[in-house]
């Protein structure tokens, strides 16, 4: 009975294994099997050659030191002063292009005029970003006058969540008067008022139509925002202050920027010689302070005949990291974030220099390294196969790192990545020298593409070089605050391509600004109706 019981089970198991069911099964079968009962621990981290046949894995290919050498060259390879120099002129070129016709970059707004320093007043400033709105109580006291003439007495921040961010239409414009109506209560207590009436400037970081220095129409404002739901198109002043009067407060909106605008305003009450602004943290812009002949007549849209008589001079919304597409010379490492972006070729500039794509670059190195080099010995860290995991504030950790072992680097990219052991030192020295490449290029691409904007403004108003006056750039955001030595670093770039050009080193510097947005709000009241402080 056990034999031919034998032989029936061989014969059944032979038809099994030829059969077309049998071959598919045979497939299906270990996988589930892997799933209802997986081999390994959920504490194992898993390597990039797991699933993958031992006599199959894929061997080293080159060492750590060669890979490092190739990043390194490929990195440095496009910051030269002469390569750069190339750049900034095409980039003058792609520049002028734009300004000449263009809806989406190189936008004229309604500020016509700069602040002299002698305004003066307390105004009610607002900053609504992604996830916080902010008001402050700003007083402008003269540019002689008391710490540089801006000073805070009250600011408030108030957090906007996903529920904050779900209120459609005017729900959302009625919250915003509520903190609006706080802070006015505030400023009553301050002044001992009951009823004190108070001029508000809003900078506003999502995109609007403006149609005046105090009125746009309302656009989509993404991020996750219901705002505009039911609503879109309308004016946007009138939607704050329609909320504002539900309330009975006593308020009028006189002026709206946009985050770059309002951070050189901030400045240029400060420094007298700041024509100029960058924006650059998690994505980046800039402004800059241009004769109005330097664009094209279709760029101003409908205005009135009154502001064309005001206006010599008008801030624009240059939009800037939607340049150099066919300029700046990319990586493969480059090129694969560019392909796999929801918006490919958008923003090029961004993709390539700021907060939050500086981490993914390096995230797609290591990737590399981790099966041609054993980085990490073949183990990828846990999330870091996720795009965007890799946080830029860890590379920052990378390069201020001056202990012998890196010991603050390994822990922190411990704690943001796991390991079943900690890096080597050699792995470690690997990242940094990745990172500090990574990162010299980006600030090598922000000075060229800077230079270039100046030398556009330079000609402009009819100036070489060598007779341009000193400009100072406004600068906000995390990048150029926080990131260790980034500006600096593009600062010597920015001296480099000025002496190149036939200006001294120096004549173009970067300022980092506190609290631009907030700040520029509030001068932006203050500069209406100004006609000076426009020169070049």
């Amino acid at each position: 009975m056990t034999s031919l019981l034998r032989y029936c089970l061989s014969l059944l198991l032979d038809f099994w294994e030829r059969s077309r069911l049998g071959r598919v099964m045979s497939v299906i079968l270990p996988a589930l099997i892997q799933v209802v009962n997986p081999p390994y621990s959920r504490k194992r981290r898993r390597s990039c050659s797991d699933d993958v046949a031992p006599e199959r894995r894929p061997q080293q290919k080159k060492s750590m030191d060669d890979l490092a050498a190739e990043v390194q060259a490929r990195f440095e390879a496009p910051a030269q002063t002469e390569r750069m120099l190339e750049m900034s002129l095409r980039l003058q070129e792609e520049y002028r292009e734009k300004l000449g016709k263009s809806e989406i970059s190189m936008l004229p707004s309604f500020q016509h005029t700069l602040p002299n320093g002698g305004e003066k007043g307390e105004y009610l400033a607002l900053d609504v970003g992604g996830s916080t709105f902010r008001a402050a109580l700003i007083r402008l006291a003269g540019r002689k006058g008391e710490r540089e003439g801006l000073q805070v007495r009250r600011m408030r921040s108030f957090v906007i969540n996903e529920d904050i961010r779900r209120l459609k239409g005017r729900e959302f414009f009625d919250w915003m008067a509520s903190k609006i109506g706080e802070m006015l209560a505030e400023y009553n207590h301050i002044k001992g008022t009951t009823d004190a009436r108070l001029k508000m400037g809003m900078a506003w970081s999502f995109p609007v139509e403006q149609t005046s220095p105090r009125t746009g129409k309302l656009l989509t404002m993404g991020k996750g925002f219901t705002a505009g739901h039911g609503v879109e198109g309308e004016d946007l002043a009138d939607l704050v202050m329609d909320a504002c009067r539900a309330r009975n407060l006593n308020v009028e909106l006189c002026a709206i920027v946009n985050d770059g605008a309002a951070t050189l305003l901030s400045q240029a009450y400060r420094d007298p010689a700041t024509r100029m602004s960058l924006i650059l943290g998690t994505g980046m812009n800039a402004a800059v302070f241009l004769p109005t002949t330097a664009l094209g007549p279709s760029k101003f849209g409908p205005r009135s005949d009154s502001w064309f008589a005001a206006a010599s001079r008008v801030v624009v919304n240059t939009e800037i990291s939607m340049f150099g597409k066919h300029v700046f010379p990319t990586t493969k490492w480059d090129d694969q974030l560019n392909s796999s972006h929801r918006l490919p070729d958008y923003q090029p500039l961004e993709y390539l220099i700021t907060g939050r794509y500086l981490g993914e670059i390096l995230r797609l190195i290591l990737l590399e390294a981790i099966p041609t080099t054993n980085l990490f010995s073949g183990y990828i860290p846990e999330k870091l196969d996720e795009p965007y995991t890799l946080e830029t504030r860890l590379l920052a950790h990378f390069e201020q790192d001056t202990t012998p072992d890196l010991s603050v680097a390994s822990a922190a990219f411990a704690t943001a990545h796991p390991l079943p052991s900690p890096p080597t030192l050699p792995e470690l020295k690997f990242i940094r020298s990745a990172t500090q490449v990574a990162s010299t290029r980006a600030a090598a691409y922000l000075g060229t593409a800077l230079h270039a904007l100046w030398a556009v403004r330079t000609a402009a108003e009819g100036l070489s070089p060598g007779e341009a006056s000193h400009v100072t750039i406004a600068c906000d955001g995390s990048m150029v605050e926080k990131y260790p030595g980034f500006r600096q670093r593009t600062q010597g770039f920015l001296d480099e391509l000025c002496v190149q050009s036939g200006a001294e080193a120096g004549t173009v510097r970067l300022e980092v600004v506190k609290e631009g947005s907030i700040f520029g709000a509030g001068v932006a009241v203050g500069c209406m109706g100004e006609e000076e402080g426009e020169g070049s």
